[in-house]
């Protein structure tokens, strides 16, 4: 990992490292002129390739996002109020040396180590980890900022769910955090797609970034987490409840997204086509139209608007100017598939949920991607998929999870196998805690959800139907952190 100081000094700025390379406030990067201006599309794809590491600087970062609650009454969190807060929140975990990060003058995150804590559009509190060499590692990083968490929100009077999706609060009833960006978000969803606010103010997710070493590496990776993220979906569904009942889904979050916005999300056919490479995921990206551009600590609305065109110096509303790699950088977390490439692939297809299952995506991909022969057991599994075949199964698996039928057999089959050959990947890493332990140890609950067939949301629902008797009110004890 590159010395966090030196990243500042390097880039004259708030910065920190993200598996390689520099990010910012959760991913945006702003409008410094410190960063290089953009002269062609050549630019956008050596950017991408400059992602390639060799296998032992890789690392493992971990992301997840959580809901706040007010213990009186189990009302979401506001920003700011008199009573319980994420403002409070935020303040109160400064005492742990995490620093402030402002926006027009919001405290809206924290930064520490590599690692951040910012706030999704409603609120939910996301932990962007440090990039880390082990899950051993990764996996105490998300203990401790749990910890952390719990200390801060019992002295005010919260609490924070593990779930993909906020079981009771209507969208109407969910705050939006402070950040113009949002706004700009917000107001455009309902043009591309119906559920677009939904995932933006009412689901969590959790995901796992992680690096590769050619542009080969990356394309195989890449194959392989757009085909086996269904089987993600369907291990960790998390999500069967909103609006205080059951919504029909096991995974509602995965549901939503297939209704948010068809120009940036889904399972991108074109990864598996002949010349898959930086190119062609410039081209694709070059094609999805931008949200906004951030100059002089402003955001401007370029909703629906032609990165060509800012390329080429024809976007209206900054005529004449070329975007620099900080626009870019900002396009590029703009775009939402089941698989994100950047200058690493982010791993984005499953439910938020409980601290065990936080460290187990992790550990799942992780044994997958860092160990050749488990990446080439998982390619052989996969590669003679059809498009229509993935697409069934990233439609079919937030419905049924596991239960999805796959040619002759069906999702849990398959899943079984995967959590196999991760298993193994992760047992050859060799890599022991204090007590001996390999990281095969953060498999063992989705191993078990594996060998039942049984999702996290179908024990939810047992639940519901059964000692909760239909009362929605006794998740926020059981989902609770």
């Amino acid at each position: 990992m590159r010395n966090f100081e030196r990243v500042l000094a390097e880039q004259g700025g708030s910065a920190y490292t993200k598996l390689g390379f520099v990010f910012r406030i959760e991913g945006i990067v702003g409008d410094t002129k410190k960063t290089k201006i953009i002269e062609n599309r050549d630019q956008l794809i050596r950017w991408l390739s400059d992602g390639c590491k060799p296998k032992d600087k890789w690392l493992i970062g971990t992301e997840h996002e959580k809901f706040g609650f007010r213990l009186d009454g189990h009302g979401p969190l506001p920003y700011s109020c008199d009573g319980p807060s994420i403002r409070k929140i935020l303040i109160g975990m400064q005492r742990f040396g995490w620093q402030p990060m402002e926006e027009e003058g919001h405290l809206i995150g924290l930064l520490r180590d590599g690692a951040s804590v910012t706030l999704e559009p409603g609120g939910q509190f996301e932990l962007s980890g440090a990039p880390l060499p082990d899950i051993h590692q990764t996996c105490a990083e998300v203990n401790t900022h749990l910890h952390e968490v719990k200390q801060v929100a019992d002295e005010i009077g919260a609490g924070f769910l593990g779930l993909g999706f906020s079981p009771v609060w209507a969208l109407e009833d969910t705050p939006m955090m402070p950040k113009p960006r949002y706004q700009i978000m917000r107001d455009y969803m309902p043009k591309v797609g119906r559920l677009g606010r939904q995932m933006m103010f009412r689901s969590c997710t959790v995901q796992v970034n992680l690096d590769f070493a050619s542009e080969a590496d990356m394309v195989k990776k890449m194959r392989v987490g757009l085909a086996l993220q269904p089987v993600a979906t369907a291990l960790f569904a998390n999500s069967p409840f909103a609006d205080n009942r059951p919504n029909g889904f096991l995974s509602y979050r995965g549901y939503v997204w297939g209704d948010t916005d068809p120009d940036r999300t889904g399972m991108l056919p074109f990864v598996f086509e002949d010349g898959m490479g930086f190119e062609r995921y410039v081209d694709y990206a070059l094609g999805v139209p931008m949200y906004f551009v951030k100059r002089d600590g402003k955001y401007l609305d370029a909703s629906g608007k032609s990165f060509v065109d800012f390329l080429d110096g024809k976007l209206d509303i900054l005529p004449g100017e070329k975007p620099n790699l900080g626009d870019w950088e900002n396009h590029l977390s703009t775009l939402f598939p089941e698989v994100r490439l950047k200058q690493f692939l982010e791993m984005r297809g499953a439910d938020g949920g409980p601290w065990s299952r936080l460290c187990a995506l992790s550990a799942f991909w992780t044994g997958l991607f860092y160990h050749q022969p488990s990446l080439d057991a998982a390619w052989d599994l996969v590669k003679d998929w059809q498009a229509n075949e993935r697409e069934s199964l990233r439609r079919t698996a937030p419905t049924i999870g596991l239960r999805a039928p796959f040619r002759n057999t069906v999702l849990q089959e398959i899943a079984k196998q995967v959590v196999e050959l991760s298993s193994a990947g992760l047992k050859a890493r060799e890599l022991l805690n204090g007590h001996g332990e390999n990281e095969s140890l953060f498999l063992q609950e989705i191993a078990q959800i594996a060998k039942d067939g049984i999702t996290p949301a179908e024990h939810l629902l047992a639940q519901y139907y059964g000692a909760w008797d239909r009362n929605l009110d006794r998740i926020f004890k059981t989902a609770a952190y």
